[in-house]
């Protein structure tokens, strides 16, 4: 069984500075590990559209609507730090964190996820990380989801 966040779905540096270049960003991701398919970011797209999917502590969950499920292959995310913060509507974002929940899987992942990110002291762990295996070490949990 696959990992929900692989290490090669963590970028320390992301690029993007506005918000759908950030969907894009970690849809680009999940698309690349086969998690979705490219599909499926039209969707993340349309659910940002509808309701922000900033949530709080500089953390952005773009996922996709509930039409998109069918371009899911299985569940998944993608985590993009980004040193500048971008301005998600009035919002400061550090972190995009793309998910694809198989079979309604999404819930648990975005409990674990909303655990860490609760967690002021661990936000700032994500924020100083240098490397991935301590962005993974920070989120482990997501992988027992």
């Amino acid at each position: 069984m696959s990992q929900i966040l692989d290490p090669a779905n963590v970028i320390l540096n992301g690029t993007a500075t506005t918000p759908a270049e950030a969907i894009d960003e970690v849809g680009r991701l999940l698309v690349g590990t086969g998690a979705v398919t490219e599909q499926y970011i039209a969707f993340m797209h349309d659910r940002e559209a509808t309701v922000s999917t900033y949530m709080g502590n500089y953390l952005a969950i773009p996922h996709g609507t509930n039409e998109g499920k069918d371009t899911i292959v299985r569940s998944a995310l993608s985590f993009v730090r980004y040193a500048t913060p971008i301005d998600w509507n009035g919002n400061e974002v550090r972190f995009a964190v793309g998910i694809a929940g198989r079979e309604g899987g999404h819930m648990e992942i975005l409990s674990q996820i909303a655990i860490v990110f609760s967690d002021e002291d661990e936000v700032q762990k994500l924020i100083d990380a240098g490397s991935v295996d301590e962005i993974m070490a920070i989120l482990g949990d997501v992988n027992a989801a």
